[in-house]
């Protein structure tokens, strides 16, 4: 009973989020808010806001630095999307627009209006926080994110720091080899024994 009220729950704030407008004299277009909410999940990722293809496809990292991050978590787009798959969790639900030649921070509004309602239908087992924003919004007393990336094996099992899987930070991956070389492999299996796409899944 209390799964299909969680799920009845979800289907709720999924419509209600979908349809907010709250920042719409923020941005120059029509606002197009972007998440996932599965409330099976048992990985939540905070992320920084949709970029530009996920605003025009409504598929959050439906893109480049999506298939790296599925690459980082061991998942396929399948495990990724499917029912019991992950709940992405934006800072930004909608595309900000660019400033500067690039995307513009995520409109402030969101995580503080949002976030509680979804982590009161979800109850994650593990939360990646995916960029800067996100890891100073929940673990502000990191003083950069490479510092917060770094001490994973402190904050595992149930918290972990990634940076942007942009091609933007690809300086930054290469000047931190261990990145790729320790932390990934552990995430990978990390996840794997949540067995999400698998028929014994648990609920």
């Amino acid at each position: 009973m209390a799964s299909d009220e969680n799920h009845n729950d979800g289907l709720q704030l999924a419509k209600r989020a979908s349809a907010c407008r709250h920042c719409i004299d923020l941005i120059s277009h029509e606002p197009k808010p972007v998440f996932l909410l599965n409330p099976k999940s048992k990985v939540a990722l905070i992320s920084q806001a949709p970029g530009r293809l996920a605003h025009e496809s409504g598929i959050a990292w439906n893109d480049a630095s999506g298939d790296r991050l599925r690459s980082w978590m061991g998942l396929s787009e399948a495990q990724f999307y499917g029912a019991d798959g992950v709940s992405v969790i934006p800072m930004s639900f909608c595309f900000p627009g660019y400033k500067n030649g690039a995307d513009a921070p995520p409109l402030k509004p969101c995580a503080p209006r949002w976030h509680p309602h979804f982590f009161k239908v979800i109850n994650p087992e593990l939360r990646i926080y995916i960029g800067r924003y996100a890891q100073s919004q929940y673990l502000p007393h990191y003083t950069t994110l490479t510092s917060a990336v770094a001490d994973w094996r402190k904050l595992c099992p149930t918290d972990i720091v990634l940076p942007h899987p942009s091609g933007r930070n690809n300086r930054w991956f290469y000047k931190n080899p261990w990145f790729e070389d320790e932390l990934v492999p552990y995430l990978q299996q990390l996840i794997c024994g949540f067995n999400i796409g698998y028929p014994n899944n648990a609920v």
